[in-house]
């Protein structure tokens, strides 16, 4: 039976935990340029050779987004009940399926991915809201104001949200070399 208490210092990180490059995304369920950045961003992580890490945090744009605070919400309650790989296979599925991210939609996703359908939404998802809340201030604490947001090693990044671009920002190459100290777009 699943806890009452929503976990604490939830980080979602896909990819070495110890990589030498951390790239922080907020994001948004509902968000046509998260979903379009999350397969570049995968990409990203799996061809850096472990350099390079990718840690989630909700963002959920609620006033133009109705559904990126319940998905978000859901994302977290597979987490709790289905583990880290649990999440990031929801993770992925609710971009996917963005134009259908009704309650009743992720309860499906929810047990479609193993984890608890009847924590996904609704008033057992509340118990999350602390998570999504702390990731949300997290981010107006750092200047951000629309989705997707990226950090590289705690300084935003302003380019292109394509591999090569990241790549090159992340100090990795297209072979995969490792990062270089002083990152390509940071000034001296």
């Amino acid at each position: 039976m699943p806890t009452t208490a929503a976990p604490k210092n939830v980080e979602h990180v896909l990819g070495e935990i110890d990589a030498l490059v951390t790239v922080i995304e907020f994001g948004d369920y509902e968000c046509p340029y998260c979903a379009g950045a999350a397969p570049v961003l995968r990409e990203l992580v799996s061809s850096s050779g472990g350099q390079v890490r990718l840690v989630f945090r909700n963002f959920p744009l609620f006033e133009v987004h109705p559904h990126a605070l319940t998905a978000a919400l859901a994302a977290e309650s597979t987490a709790d009940t289905g583990g880290e790989k649990v999440f990031w296979v929801m993770h992925q599925k609710l971009f996917v399926h963005q134009a259908r991210l009704s309650d009743v939609d992720l309860r499906l996703y929810a047990e479609a991915v193993g984890a608890d359908p009847r924590l996904a939404v609704g008033e057992p998802a509340q118990k999350y809201a602390p998570i999504v809340q702390a990731d949300y201030a997290m981010g107006m604490a750092a200047g951000v104001s629309g989705t997707p947001a990226l950090f590289i090693d705690g300084v935003a990044y302003e380019g292109r949200v394509d591999v090569p671009s990241l790549q090159h920002a992340t100090g990795q190459s297209a072979r995969g070399d490792s990062p270089a100290r002083r990152r390509p777009w940071q000034r001296r």
